[in-house]
């Protein structure tokens, strides 16, 4: 797993139940792994927006922002969020209509107590991190779509 590098971060993991904790660093490491694995997007900034663990392409400025984080409000859940302003929960929910659930056109819900479904969750990070690119004109191959 990779190492926290910056502290407030690492603090806001460690504040989380464990059973929680668990869950998103798994999300934590699908992001980074996904992102390594796409020579386009570049090392990640690992931050806190809206004191949220935040995943930025700074830079490459290939892709836009992912959080993730749980709400005491709702202890079952815990949420990957996208921006609003793009298209892509609408991508997410034209190819996985059924497999995902979402909270209007900026979050994946979770349930704790389910398995989290990787290659989906992969998918959506990967259309995220790479986003700007396709808006950039680059081949047609390299859109989500």
């Amino acid at each position: 797993m990779k190492p926290f590098r910056n502290r407030a971060v690492a603090s806001v993991f460690a504040a989380y139940p464990p059973q929680v904790r668990r869950k998103l660093m798994t999300l934590r490491r699908i992001i980074f792994e996904t992102a390594a694995s796409n020579e386009d997007v570049g090392e990640l900034d690992e931050t806190l927006k809206w004191g949220e663990p935040a995943y930025l392409t700074s830079n490459t400025k290939s892709g836009s922002t992912v959080r993730i984080d749980w709400k005491r409000k709702n202890p079952d859940q815990y949420a990957m969020y996208f921006n609003c302003q793009t298209n892509l929960i609408e991508t997410f929910r034209a190819v996985f209509a059924d497999d995902l659930k979402y909270e209007g056109n900026r979050a994946l819900i979770f349930n704790v107590s389910d398995p989290i479904p990787v290659q989906a969750v992969a998918f959506c990070v990967a259309a995220s991190l790479t986003y700007h690119r396709g808006k950039r004109g680059r081949a047609k191959t390299d859109r989500v779509e």
